[in-house]
């Protein structure tokens, strides 16, 4: 019970990260340390829905006891926690969260920023842990030249679509759901980016089935196309991959800028700046303690993990 109600709590940061434009999904999933497990469980669910609509399925050929593999394969002890919490923390925050980013978004670009900093030492650290060792000066390049495309496509002017085309709603739905796997990018400000943010959030208020259902048609396509890759990725070059990320997260910071415009231009520091300094801090204190917690929970079940196999390290928790 106590570590279905961990991975409630962390599906339910995940949740409430998206919500809010700026953060990204895949950088709380990395933080609290279980990026990797959805890597791996997501795949094992796009590979049932590939045998699914696979020519083999067309034709009527027995595909059955393979999807039937690929699902009995997928950890569902972590999977259905996880979602059950990022759908309730979307909700929630589509209510509650949304209108206080509206009321004080300074305050909370302010709060995320300091999350999303003291969240880099997670791909840090995994990046020196890898079998090169140490940071060298062609991974910092590599991190400074994602961190460089991060920081371009955060700076994109906000866009406007009204009644949007089914298929404008897929594709619009495939490129977010690549963001919530991918740390660094939001799924929320690229579709503020693209124009159907706000036409989502009230969908997702108002019980808009239609329009809901289509987006995650979408999301399942664009989970389909990118969580493969990913999982490649990982598999057989983990360290440039880790590097990226940490870039990609480092570039996001542009978007939690806490003095924006409207069209996100970024302006100097101005009213209480001691204040937004604190809140900056206490970002970077709760992910802090959330990877102390982490590291102490990990030495409290030791015995109970030597018979199921270890936890990992925060932000590679494949094994958890």
């Amino acid at each position: 019970m106590i570590r279905w109600f961990i991975d409630f709590v962390r599906g339910a940061l995940m949740g409430a990260a998206e919500v809010v434009p700026g953060v990204s999904g895949g950088t709380i999933a990395l933080i609290v340390g279980i990026y990797r497990t959805l890597i791996e469980q997501a795949a094992h669910l796009v590979g049932a829905l590939r045998m699914l609509v696979s020519s083999e399925a067309r034709q009527g050929r027995g595909v059955v006891p393979a999807v039937a593999g690929q699902i009995r394969s997928a950890r569902w002890s972590i999977l259905i926690p996880v979602g059950a919490g990022m759908l309730t923390a979307i909700i929630l925050g589509a209510a509650l969260l949304q209108p206080l980013f509206e009321d004080y978004p300074v305050e909370l670009r302010a709060t995320f920023a300091g999350l999303v900093v003291a969240g880099m030492l997670v791909p840090i650290s995994m990046v020196t842990r890898t079998k090169a060792g140490p940071w060298r000066g062609r991974d910092v390049a590599l991190a400074a030249a994602s961190a460089a495309g991060a920081f371009v496509l955060t700076g994109l002017p906000p866009g406007n679509i009204e009644n949007p085309t089914p298929i404008v709603i897929m594709a619009s739905a495939a490129v977010a759901v690549c963001a919530l796997v991918l740390p660094g990018l939001s799924g929320s400000f690229l579709l503020l980016t693209i124009g159907l943010y706000e036409t989502t959030l009230n969908a997702v208020n108002d019980r808009d089935w239609a329009y809901l259902a289509t987006f995650c048609l979408g999301a399942l396509i664009g989970l389909a196309s990118f969580v493969s890759v990913l999982q490649w990725l990982f598999e057989h070059k983990p360290r440039p991959t880790l590097v990226v990320l940490t870039g990609f997260m480092a570039g996001s910071l542009r978007a939690l800028w806490p003095w924006q415009t409207e069209d996100r231009g970024l302006l100097a520091p101005t009213g209480d700046v001691g204040r937004i300094l604190l809140l900056f801090l206490l970002g970077m204190a709760i992910v802090l303690v959330l990877l102390a917690l982490e590291k102490r929970l990990r030495h409290r079940m030791t015995d109970e993990e030597s018979e199921e196999g270890p936890i990992a390290a925060p932000g590679d928790a494949s094994r958890t």
